[in-house]
């Protein structure tokens, strides 16, 4: 008896001008008829965001086929929506459900908007993930920086961001 290989998933790869969807600097999903509203929507949509070499995409597979849709955002795709302090420092829930931890990036102000660039990504902090991390925000002589259990995480100005 022939051993058979299992058939290849179909890939559909649908290009950012193509896509019916997209993210505003927010972080908020849209399409032709508006906001997105429906929670469970929204969370899947941010759960299935990726990355690749051609940008960001949402990323769903079912037993026939995989689909990739590139979509529009306006700032970045990745938001911090929460912020856990924890014994070591803080750790950063993303809009994706994953979670960073802060040493493993910078901080940086632009355009009154606090961001965390990793080698890979920046994440912009989302209205309620900056109010709950302000109360570590402090300024000395013009510089901002978080103070977190004794340690010193510095905020740049948007007059020397890290590279886009």
């Amino acid at each position: 008896m022939e051993k058979t290989e299992p058939e290849a998933k179909k890939l559909i790869i649908v290009p950012r001008e193509e896509a019916v969807f997209w993210m505003d600097k927010n972080g908020t999903w849209h399409n032709e008829h508006g906001k997105f509203e429906h929670p469970r929507i929204i969370r899947y949509f941010n759960s299935a965001i990726k990355k690749d070499e051609n940008g960001y995409y949402v990323h769903q597979e079912t037993s026939e086929c995989e689909e990739k849709v590139y979509f529009p955002h306006e700032d970045t795709a990745l938001f911090v929506v929460d912020i856990a302090p924890d014994g070591q420092g803080i750790e950063l829930l993303l809009n994706t459900t994953d979670r960073m931890v802060l040493e493993d990036g910078t901080l940086f102000m632009a355009s009154d908007n606090l961001y965390f660039q990793t080698p890979v990504h920046r994440v912009k902090f989302s209205s309620h993930a900056l109010v709950k991390i302000s109360k570590f925000i402090e300024e000395e002589n013009g510089n901002l920086s978080l103070l977190i259990n004794d340690k010193t995480y510095p905020i740049s100005s948007s007059d020397n961001d890290p590279e886009f």
